[in-house]
């Protein structure tokens, strides 16, 4: 059995461990309170983030970073993009110096601008060879449920990526690999922010013409982004662009949709905070990644008004009617 630290114990690492631990694999996972382990090692469940969903008994969670790092020859990272490297830098000196570390998150660090593959490079000193991601269309309730899902395990070592396929590779999880850790990345990142138009545009109403438009438009200026980041443009036709990006802009369960809804319906962004205490990262990482494109000199209009919509410069009605006004063109170019 693979020793696996899975960090930390919210919708998605929890399920995540369900997955490492229906694989066959020894899952440590670490929450922040130590209430929220007492319940899952007491009654195998984690009644915060997943009621009703039995965890198995390889899965234990502990409080105690040491104790969750000991030994562990995976670490695995889910936890909100703009807190990771405050976590990380707490937890990085425990880190056995050889473990393979993935991430699950979908952000871009606001400031730096780094991908989160880039954060644990810099602040483990990892190096590309032993850091992994894995991203695809992963609604953490319906993982949970066990109900049958696909993913992408990337990593520059295709031998990296094919060791934490093996270990997720479970009765209901099939995982596919791949080299291409820019387009895995910034596929899953970028489909939090459409999915946010996506949600306003179901919130003010419009049906499936508008928000198919809207999907696809997306896809569009996820992959600009990505070939000009020299990432694989057949990335963002597969599991971690296309196919996050429709389970994310389709589904109720989804947090970036649902908080998009209710900016199409008028709440502002501090009310919808102020609501829920679930994370939607395209709130948080719509204006890092319209500074990376703008970085790039790629023109990204869809994370341009998601991100004046979110700060309040913009309301959603607004935004539709800019969408439909801008200046025509060829749909290649």
């Amino acid at each position: 059995m693979t020793q696996v630290s899975v960090f930390s114990a919210g919708s998605w690492g929890t399920a995540f461990s369900l997955v490492l631990g229906d694989a066959g694999n020894d899952v440590t996972l670490w929450a922040r309170r130590e209430e929220v382990c007492d319940t899952i090692n007491r009654r195998r469940e984690n009644t915060d983030y997943l009621p009703g969903v039995e965890l198995p008994p390889t899965v234990t969670a502990t409080h105690d970073v040491e104790k969750a790092l000991a030994g562990a020859e995976v670490v695995v990272f889910a936890v909100p993009s703009q807190t990771f490297r405050t976590n990380l830098e707490e937890w990085a000196a425990y880190v056995p110096q050889r473990a393979v570390m993935v991430s699950l998150m979908k952000g871009v660090e606001l400031g730096t601008l780094k991908r989160m593959s880039e954060v644990i490079d810099e602040i483990t000193g990892a190096g590309p060879d032993r850091i992994a991601v894995v991203s695809g269309p992963n609604l953490s309730h319906e993982i949970a449920q066990r109900e049958p899902a696909a993913s992408v395990v990337a990593c520059a070592d295709d031998d990296v990526a094919k060791q934490v396929q093996h270990l997720v590779h479970g009765p209901s999880f099939r995982p596919y690999t791949s080299v291409d850790v820019v387009g895995c990345e910034l596929g899953g990142a970028y489909k939090n922010v459409v999915a946010l138009a996506v949600g306003m545009a179901v919130g003010l109403g419009f049906g499936d013409n508008t928000t198919a438009s809207v999907i696809t438009r997306g896809l569009a200026e996820t992959a600009r982004l990505a070939m000009a980041m020299d990432a694989n443009p057949m990335t963002l036709m597969g599991l971690a662009g296309l196919g996050d990006l429709v389970a994310t802009c389709s589904s109720p369960l989804s947090r970036n949709r649902t908080f998009g809804e209710k900016l199409g319906l008028g709440m502002t962004t501090e009310e919808i905070l102020a609501s829920t205490r679930q994370v939607a990262e395209g709130a948080k990482s719509c204006s890092s990644l319209l500074a990376l494109a703008h970085q790039v000199g790629v023109d990204a209009p869809i994370a341009e008004h998601v991100e004046a919509v979110v700060a309040g410069r913009m309301t959603a009605p607004e935004m539709m009617e800019s969408f439909v006004a801008r200046d025509t063109k060829s749909e290649i170019d």
